[in-house]
């Protein structure tokens, strides 16, 4: 059942904020409004009056939150950035701790209910792989972004990149790991801000992508436009682009897939006789010394990539053409090629073949890079940045990437892993 519910008061909510500066600010949160649809219910049905053992409630829809801050003994206007990040604070608290997928269940008859409370059912991975074209915030120099993630706006399920200083394309390439509890209906939601040191950060932007639209072990990559605000529905304002990539593993997934981002990914042999034992414990020579280390698996192999061609390149001469080349760099490792020069071309094409030998797969990148050769020295083009998740997962694949930073143009490569897992203490 599903009934619309508006609830006004003002109750008198004191709440001690801790500021980066160590000093606490008594905060008042007065007039509170709230309207929204709530969806109850009934279950287990049974037989005994009235005929079911609990009622689960929860929140399905928000429709409007209202409420005002005030600084005690003060005014809350007078720290820049304050208010913005506490109504933000308070939302989150509160709508997570009623919205679906989360309940609370209240028991009518006596019973064990606990099947009725939110599980958790699947990992999402997320790879924040980088950011492009973002909104300056700085009037001196350039922004110094960092993203949050964020299933539950929890503090502790809540996860924060690095700082890129004064970088409005920054490339953050960190992996970060999110409980599913109902993949239906939640989403991962992706703000990106200008760190301010020791003042209020400012918003760039913020997105979000449904966990519905995601294929349980298949690896979605996304570029996401960033808006002022989730309510909003429309912002015509370019703001930038954040790139993720995601997979989702539900827990059980028995169809022959394997997260390579646990330890038990790709292991030989020899690897799962040197982790065997109590919880895959590796013991030295001595047994009686019990010196135990953990182990996680490192995905080591050898890249091939193919550059097959380019298409519909920007012109950079003169006389409408360009000498394209491709630079390839494996970024960890910075170990570098490049494609031969195709003179007077567009559309070159190279079937170029290039080896690389990558220590640590899921956390390594590839950047090919599209420059314009000249005389007297070279002009860029454009760049494509992928990971190797995809290729790791599949072994092999063709792809067709749009070239970032040009007008126009796309690669199109032809990407093969032949894995070689290692361990490394931990």
């Amino acid at each position: 059942m599903e009934l619309e519910m508006q609830w006004d008061g003002n109750p008198s909510i004191i709440l001690a904020i801790n500021t980066l500066l160590g000093v606490t600010l008594p905060v008042q949160v007065k007039d509170i409004g709230f309207t929204g649809v709530f969806r109850l219910i009934f279950k287990p049905l049974v037989d005994e009056f009235p005929c079911f053992g609990a009622v689960s409630f929860s929140l399905r829809e928000k429709k409007n939150l209202d409420f005002k801050l005030k600084v005690v003994g003060g005014d809350i206007s007078t720290i820049p950035g304050l208010q913005d990040q506490l109504e933000g604070t308070i939302r989150d608290a509160i709508e997570d701790s009623i919205t679906w997928p989360v309940r609370k269940v209240i028991p009518i008859l006596p019973g064990d209910y606990s099947d009725l409370e939110l599980k958790p059912v699947g990992i999402l991975e997320v790879k924040l792989v980088q950011a492009k074209e973002l909104t300056n915030k700085d009037v001196v120099g350039k922004s110094d972004p960092y993203a949050m993630l964020y299933i539950r706006p929890l503090k502790d399920r809540m996860k924060k990149s690095r700082t890129i200083n004064n970088d409005l394309s920054p490339i953050w390439n960190e992996h970060f790991e999110f409980v599913v509890e109902d993949e239906s209906t939640q989403h991962l939601v992706v703000k990106v801000f200008d760190d301010e040191g020791i003042g209020a950060s400012e918003l760039i932007g913020c997105a979000q992508v449904q966990l519905s639209e995601l294929q349980p072990g298949k690896v979605k990559d996304v570029w996401l436009k960033l808006v002022k605000s989730l309510e909003v529905q429309r912002d015509n304002k370019n703001r930038g682009q954040v790139h993720l990539e995601l997979l989702y593993v539900p827990y059980g997934m028995d169809n022959g897939f394997v997260n390579p981002f646990t330890p038990k990914f790709s292991m030989t042999s020899l690897e799962k006789v040197l982790k065997s034992g109590a919880n895959g414990i590796d013991a030295t020579e001595n047994e009686k010394e019990a010196s135990q280390k953990k182990k996680e698996v490192i995905i080591r192999g050898v890249l091939s990539i193919t550059v097959i061609s380019a298409e519909d390149l920007p012109p950079v001469d003169l006389m409408g053409k360009a000498d394209p080349y491709v630079v390839i760099t494996l970024k960890k490792s910075e170990t570098r090629n490049k494609t031969r020069v195709v003179n007077d071309s567009l559309n070159p094409v190279w079937n170029q073949t290039f080896d690389f030998v990558v220590e640590d797969g899921l956390h390594d990148m590839l950047i090919l890079e599209v420059y314009d050769h000249d005389t007297f020295g070279k002009d860029y083009m454009g760049r494509c940045i992928l990971t190797l998740t995809r290729v790791i997962l599949e072994g092999e694949y063709k792809d067709s990437l749009p070239l970032d930073g040009a007008k126009s143009g796309k690669l199109n490569i032809h990407l093969k892993w032949m894995p070689q897992p290692i361990f490394r203490d931990s």
